[in-house]
């Protein structure tokens, strides 16, 4: 059976960076967000529900769904952001769920991306290790602009409704410092990529 050894850290951090490099080595990697972006894309399943529970204010006139105003009105209100979970969250665990039972059992083992995964504990029930990505914050910061061109406020805000350091180091069984030195990286990778194979296969 295959193990199933979930990838998550703060935002910015490099997680599919390093799930690439998982890749690159003919691993299985199962991405949270973009079963959730699927699930908010236009005829996406999660709008119907989006648009009852949250409103109509969220969405374009096409129908599709206004990213920018959907955040804005996540951070407005912890309420908000709760209520979008509730909706979201048990169908992204239906969609890691399926993807998993697509993997061939031969895999020795797969990485699920889950960013949330140190402050959603039940999304740990679909891993039997923990990989944590940690970054300096200020890179973190530089990456997230670079990436999606949002202002430094804003991506500090995002920080603060994370888990902080210190929580995801609790429950990581792994960690890896992505801090931008690309052969040290490859190399980390390549170290667990060794130690993941060589785990007795999973019984769970």
């Amino acid at each position: 059976m295959t193990i199933w050894v979930g990838l998550s850290g703060g935002i910015g951090s490099g997680k599919t960076t390093v799930a690439s490099c998982f890749a690159s080595l003919g691993i299985p990697v199962i991405n949270a967000d973009e079963i959730a972006h699927q699930l908010t894309a236009p005829h996406g399943l999660a709008l119907p529900e989006i648009k009852k529970q949250c409103g109509s204010q969220l969405f374009l006139a096409d129908g599709s769904l206004n990213r920018n105003q959907l955040r804005n009105w996540v951070f407005a209100d912890s309420t908000h952001r709760q209520r979008l979970e509730n909706i979201l969250h048990p169908l992204i665990w239906q969609g890691l769920q399926q993807a998993k039972q697509q993997i061939s059992p031969d895999k020795q083992y797969g990485i699920i991306e889950i960013p949330l995964l140190a402050e959603k504990p039940e999304f740990q029930k679909l891993v039997q290790r923990i990989l944590i990505i940690e970054a300096p914050v200020n890179l973190c910061i530089q990456r997230v602009q670079l990436r999606s061109g949002l202002d430094e406020s804003t991506i500090r805000a995002i920080m603060t409704q994370q888990a902080d350091s210190k929580s995801r180091k609790v429950i990581a069984d792994d960690t890896i410092t992505n801090d931008g030195n690309w052969p040290q990286l490859e190399q980390e990778v390549l170290k667990l990529h060794h130690f993941y194979q060589a785990l007795p296969p999973s019984t769970l």
